[in-house]
Parts: structure tokens; C-alpha cells; sequence
């Protein structure tokens, strides 16, 4: 998206450098993503009462082929046609899909099946739905391409009926999501542990797959709160990419503050709130201000907050349209709360980052002046497309600069960033936190009874906190500002190893071999001095010990 810079006024030297930088530097081409293709071939399904749909299908043109549901009338399922027009009067409809492939299920006989199986001409799926029910059939608050819900308003209902005839043929769209499954912190043995993305997404194209998650394409529309929510990055924005829009971000600047202008502030915003953005930046007291459309408000998140303010914004602000779906504005506020007390340590004002409410009182705040940047020296490093770099990266050069320093920011719950404690009288170093951990935070001891941590990999997902037996582990989100601390690995808990009474061979640890034997006190094959002895062998002498007595009983 280019800004509009033609719009804004120049009367100082601030706008004057404003209308430079937007000039000169353009954005640039971003990285190419793969596409999404979608083939529609015009068979529309109207969802409705009949009286009402039949005369909607009749004034559609020849090019559609329509096709109308509503409920039996007599309570019996039926099928007819009024003349091209096939009429389908079945109950409890499902419809789940996109352009171009909506599959439809109708109940009959209290079991579903598929209507294009019922009705003749009707192919294999329909392309496009026009569902006239109060409420919708579906309720996700952004709705599929090619699915149109009304809901009763005359006016969306002849937006509608005007754009059904031009959605025949093929279209496409870039695919806006990466997926790092190796990463994931979703789940893993069966537990579950991170679901931001699947909360955050307004489209409802994120399921589970059990341990990762699966990203219907055709269903997503780029709304970017799935990759804001993520906190490993394993979710990422392809198009563009946090490196194409901060490379972006920081030559606007640089070419801001090399016409003379001083104080930038970014401000974010997308289509939806484009005009109120822009009505408040023609004001002549806003001159410092330098857009940045999206295509999402939702899109950025923490990692591109704070990077704006390492390249010496005073400060950065959201723009936020109130059509702006519910989830999507969760996720921002969530960012909001994580990212708070992180510039309150760093001794940033509040007001450095904002999210307002994309009309003319919310965006009034930004014509009262807002903070200049506290950096003597502005960041230059390239952000890389990895969320969790990136924020180091700003954290870190924000930190170099900030007084009096801080060692830590205390985060709030859900945060992305935190410390593992771990009761050390109730571990047993069983290492199934170790096996369960999605990004190597907690480690082993490399043949040592050792569980080690290194905090700057952890993601505060909670799997190692559910997969723990003994429930010896507490998550404590923070932030920890001292870089050689958070990335060298420290030990939790260590044991001296116990060998093996017979070869002499590290096997297990005390406690572990302490609840062992109490977990198998009444077990039937260990009542014996013998049969517990050889619970403190190794797994191959136990083996020894077992037929070597089987053959003195022989």
C-alpha cells in the first residue's frame, strides 16, 4: 500500500521533510509468496425462505446457476425445479468451504449428506452461497470469499446481488502465511499447550492437528493476528514480511530525519481506517507524523513495535477501525499488555505506543504532541523474518541506551518471554519437560542427571508445566535484560547419578528411584528383597539378575 502523500501539508519543516521521505522512498517490492488460486464457475446456492429466494434467483442473470434452499414446507424433504431454477427443501443445513468448493450438508433421516448428491445438474460443490437467514448459518466474523450473509440489510443485499454475477472465473491472492512446524508450541505427547493463533483468527481457518496446527489457505484473508499472537514464530506473515515492511520503516525515517525532519512517529494503519488517518494528518499540527499502510491492522505486533522505536520513533501508534473484527483487537490489546512493561523499564513513556480508535476522537490524541525518542543513536541493524531476533534486537539497543537500567521487566500472564522455576525436593529429572519442550529451552545434561534452561529460547507455552508428573514446574513471565544471562544455559536441578550395584553404571538418580519404589510398594512382583534389589540395576544386569535366578529355581 503507498501513501498518499500529495494529501498532507508541508507549512513546516517537518512536513516539508515528511513529504521527502514519502516521496523518495517508496516501498519497496516485497519478497514474492506463493498463491492461492480460487475457480468459481458461477453455481450458486441461495439459502433462504422460499418465497423470498425463488424471485432473487429469477432476477440473477442466465450466467449463475442457482440454486435454492429452504425449509420443507410440509416437513418432508423434496426437490423440484422452477424452470432453471432447482429448489431443494431440506432441514439443519452445514455449509463450510470458500469460492469455489462450499461443501453443503442437509440433514435426512437424522443423518447428513451432501446436497449436490441429491440434486441433478448441480456438480460436484457450489462456488458461491447468498445465505438470507437471521443469523447466518456461519457466525466467524470475517466470512469466507464468496460467501455472502446480508443478515436483513437491504443495502448489503444489493451489494450482493451486484457482485455475485462478476465472481465467475479464476482468481487469486497471495498466500500471507508461513508455518514453521518444527517450532509450534501447540502441543506435543498428546497435551496441549498453545492455541493463540487458533483464538486470534477471525477467519476460523486455523484447526488443530493434535501437536502443530493446520492453515486452511482458501480460508484465510491475511489478518495477521495469528502471526502477532504466536509467540515462537512459528506463524509468520509472507506478504510482505516483517523484514520487507521494517527495511521500509527504517529508510522512511532515515529519510525523514535527513531533510530535517525531527520527532518521527509511525503510524500504522489499513484500508478500513485509510481516510480517517489520512483526514487527521492533512491537520497542520501533525506534520512529524509518517504513515505506513497494511494490508491488516492485526499484522504487526511487538516485534514491529519495538523494532520502529529502535530506529528512533518517538513513537508508533495503531490506527484501529471499529470494523476491526473482536479477536483481531483482543490479540492487539494482549500485545499491548505484554509490551508495556517492558518500555516502563526501559524508562519510555507510556504514550510511545498507542492504539486509538481510528476516528476523529481517537486520533485527536496525536495532535496534542506526542513523546520524542530518548535514543542518541538509532538502531540500523536489518530485522530479519524472525519475530523473537527481531525483538531482541530492539530490546537490546533500547536497553543500551535507557537509565537507570533495570535487569528485568516482569510480564504479565500469556506473555511470550519468562523464567522456568522448578521445585527442586519434588523433581525427579525424569526429563519429560525436556522431551516436550518445542524450542530447546529446557535441556538435559548430556549424560549428567541435569535439567538446564536457557531462557531466551523459552516461550512460556506451558507444555513442560502439564507434561510434568511431579507438577515440580511454574512458569514466571518476565523479561530479562541482560543478554549473556538470558542465552547461557543455567542448571534447575541436578543430581548426583546412581549407579548400578552390580557394574557400577550411572542409570538413574535417588529420587527417581525413590518414587519408583514407592509407586510399586504393592505391586505383586516386587513383595521380595530380591525383586527390589534389582531395582537398582541397570537395565541389562536386572535382565542378568532375572534369569540367572530363573535358572537356580530350574
Amino acid at each position: 500500500m503507498t501513501e498518499k502523500m500529495s494529501e498532507y501539508p508541508a507549512a513546516t519543516a517537518h512536513g516539508a521533510a515528511r513529504a521527502i521521505a514519502l516521496t523518495e522512498r517508496r516501498r519497496a517490492e516485497v519478497t514474492p509468496t506463493s498463491i492461492v488460486t480460487y475457480l468459481s464457475r458461477g453455481r450458486l446456492l441461495i439459502v433462504g425462505a422460499e418465497e423470498v429466494a425463488v424471485p432473487i434467483a429469477m432476477g440473477l442473470p442466465e450466467s449463475l446457476h442457482c440454486v435454492v434452499l429452504a425449509p420443507p414446507g410440509d416437513g418432508k424433504p423434496a426437490v423440484s425445479e422452477d424452470g432453471a431454477i432447482q429448489i431443494a427443501r431440506f432441514g439443519s443445513p452445514q455449509i463450510s468451504g470458500s469460492l469455489g468448493q462450499f461443501d453443503v450438508g442437509v440433514e435426512i433421516g437424522g443423518e447428513f449428506r451432501s446436497l449436490v448428491s441429491l440434486l441433478p445438474r448441480a456438480g460436484d460443490c457450489f462456488d458461491l452461497v447468498l445465505d438470507l437467514g437471521v443469523p447466518a448459518l456461519l457466525s466467524q466474523e470475517v466470512l469466507p470469499v464468496g460467501y455472502y450473509a446480508p443478515g436483513g440489510d437491504a443495502q448489503a443485499l444489493d451489494a450482493a446481488l451486484a457482485e455475485l454475477p462478476e465472481m465467475r472465473g479464476e482468481f487469486e491472492k497471495p498466500k500471507f502465511f508461513a508455518y514453521d512446524a518444527e517450532i509450534c508450541a501447540h502441543g506435543g505427547s498428546g497435551i496441549s499447550g498453545c492455541t493463540r493463533c487458533i483464538d486470534a483468527c477471525p477467519t476460523l481457518a486455523i484447526t488443530s492437528l493434535g501437536n502443530t496446527v493446520e492453515v486452511n489457505p482458501n480460508l484465510c484473508q491475511g489478518g495477521g493476528s495469528c502471526v502477532t499472537a504466536c509467540p515462537s514464530g512459528a506463524m509468520r506473515y509472507a506478504y510482505p514480511s516483517v523484514s520487507d515492511l521494517l527495511g521500509y520503516v527504517r529508510t522512511l525515517i532515515r529519510a525523514y530525519r535527513d531533510a530535517g525532519g525531527e520527532n518521527p512517529c509511525i503510524v500504522f494503519h489499513d484500508e478500513a481506517s485509510e481516510a480517517a488517518v489520512s483526514a487527521c494528518l492533512r491537520n497542520g499540527g501533525c506534520e512529524n507524523l509518517l504513515p505506513v499502510g497494511l494490508e491488516e491492522i492485526g499484522s504487526v505486533g511487538m516485534d514491529t513495535w519495538l523494532a520502529c522505536l529502535a530506529y528512533g520513533a518517538g513513537s508508533v501508534v495503531l490506527a484501529v477501525d471499529a470494523g476491526t473484527p473482536k479477536r483481531v483487537q483482543r490479540e492487539l490489546s494482549a500485545q499491548e499488555g505484554f509490551v508495556r512493561p517492558i518500555l516502563e523499564a526501559l524508562g519510555l513513556q507510556q504514550d510511545c505506543l498507542l492504539l486509538v480508535r481510528a476516528d476523529a476522537s481517537g486520533l485527536a490524541v496525536l495532535e496534542s504532541g506526542l513523546p520524542v525518542s530518548p535514543l542518541s543513536r538509532p538502531a540500523t541493524f536489518a530485522a530479519p523474518d524472525e519475530k523473537r531476533t527481531v525483538i531482541r534486537l530492539a530490546v537490546d539497543h533500547l536497553f543500551a541506551q535507557a537509565s537507570p537500567q533495570r535487569k528485568q521487566a516482569k510480564l504479565p500472564a500469556g506473555a511470550p518471554f519468562g523464567d522456568i522455576r522448578v521445585d527442586r525436593d519434588a523433581c525427579t529429572l525424569c526429563m519429560g519437560c525436556v522431551d516436550i519442550c518445542p524450542v530447546n529451552a529446557l535441556r538435559d545434561g548430556a549424560g549428567l542427571p541435569q535439567l538446564n534452561f536457557a531462557e531466551a529460547s523459552c516461550v512460556q507455552c506451558g507444555l513442560c508445566e502439564k507434561a510434568c508428573p511431579e507438577d515440580a514446574i511454574q512458569r514466571a513471565p518476565r523479561y530479562l535484560f541482560d543478554s549473556e544471562a538470558r542465552n547461557k544455559p543455567r542448571t534447575l536441578n541436578e543430581e548426583q547419578p546412581f549407579c548400578c550395584i552390580t557394574c557400577g553404571k550411572p542409570f538413574a538418580t535417588r529420587s527417581m528411584l525413590d518414587v519408583m519404589q514407592k509407586k510399586l510398594e504393592g505391586h505383586w512382583m516386587f513383595q521380595t528383597d530380591e525383586s527390589r534389589r534389582r531395582l537398582h540395576m541397570c537395565e541389562n544386569c536386572r535382565v542378568k539378575d532375572m534369569f540367572s535366578g530363573e535358572a537356580g529355581n530350574a
